[in-house]
């Protein structure tokens, strides 16, 4: 059914106050010419009765009037949030137009940051080739005996790969949060574990992972990876023969912690190695890129990454994500 303006409903209230409250005053004098000996009791009661209930009345009918407003600003949490994306309903006269407004500039967005992300994709699957082709230079160069070259290749290949991974991260965190995206927290980092096991066979590490099955928080399963995957990574380097994942719901928020047993970091690093765009040789050596990526990823969703001490002596990464509801 349609909705009426917002304007009737306002003046609906108006009007009731008006004719309750004018009502009980004309029904009052109508009973005092007729009994006049009821005076006390006609004016002081029926009036504040007759008046309270009207005002009472009129107080509802504005209230109706203003519920579309409450649930335009609940409708636009919904998109900020991600778990929705446009604004559903129907609204009063006054506020559609504003409604198709918005969802046109949303929709225009939408379209935009899938370009932006796309093309980012193409360059990263562009460069890709080229790299692969140089590491098999690498080799060649290896066999020949040219180590000093080879390696100092190596280096500069990697290092390539490293920015295109950060790119790539920064094109999807710039998108932000993918409506009615979600992800399992066990799935993710059991999967994850098994791959840095492999990765790290020759250390002999051990990967625990302590999180319930149903843990499943507002991201996209890529996204969670590569949050997961780079705490991972950072903990198996600097562990010594340990690795801890664990996740709970605390409240409004799921917090994923990934723990090592290593050396730890000097508290006044922590905050230099997540900040936005410090290289690897500038940071703690061995961080990489892969904090500062996470940190992007993570605000991106509204949520965030802090680096404390681990129980074990080492660090342990705490990273906070809306659950899905």
């Amino acid at each position: 059914m349609k909705l009426r303006s917002l304007n009737a409903r306002l003046i609906a209230g108006a009007l009731v106050w008006t004719v309750g409250v004018g009502g009980a005053g004309a029904v009052a004098i109508a009973i005092l010419r007729r009994h006049p000996e009821w005076a006390w009791r006609v004016h002081y009661t029926l009036p504040i009765l007759a008046g309270l209930v009207f005002v009472a009345a009129g107080l509802l009918v504005v209230r109706g009037g203003l519920l579309p407003l409450r649930m335009l600003r609940e409708r636009l949490a919904a998109v900020r949030d991600g778990r929705t994306a446009r604004l559903e309903g129907e609204y009063p006269t006054e506020v559609a137009p504003l409604v198709d407004d918005l969802n046109a500039l949303l929709e225009e967005r939408e379209r935009r940051v899938a370009r932006a992300v796309a093309k980012a994709g193409d360059l990263a699957h562009g460069l890709k080739t080229p790299l692969a082709i140089v590491a098999q230079d690498i080799e060649r160069a290896e066999a020949t005996g040219q180590l000093e070259v080879a390696a100092s290749i190596r280096r500069q290949v990697e290092r390539m790969r490293r920015q295109i991974d950060w790119h790539l991260a920064q094109a999807r965190a710039t998108a932000g949060a993918v409506p009615g995206a979600r992800a399992n927290v066990a799935d993710s980092a059991r999967g994850l574990a098994r791959t840095m096991e492999r990765l790290y066979a020759d250390r002999a590490l051990t990967i625990s992972v302590e999180v319930p099955a149903d843990c499943v928080v507002r991201v996209s399963g890529e996204d969670l990876e590569e949050m997961l995957g780079n705490l991972l990574d950072n903990a198996c380097k600097w562990a010594r023969s340990r690795v801890t994942v664990r996740a709970a719901l605390e409240g409004a928020r799921v917090v994923i912690d990934v723990a090592d047993d290593g050396a730890g970091l000097d508290p006044s690093m922590r905050e230099q190695v997540l900040r936005r765009g410090v290289r690897a040789d500038e940071a703690a050596p061995g961080s990489g890129l892969g904090l500062a990526i996470v940190r992007d990823l993570a605000e991106a969703y509204g949520g965030a990454v802090a680096l404390e001490r681990s129980p074990d002596g080492g660090v342990r990464a705490q990273l906070t994500l809306h659950p899905f509801t």
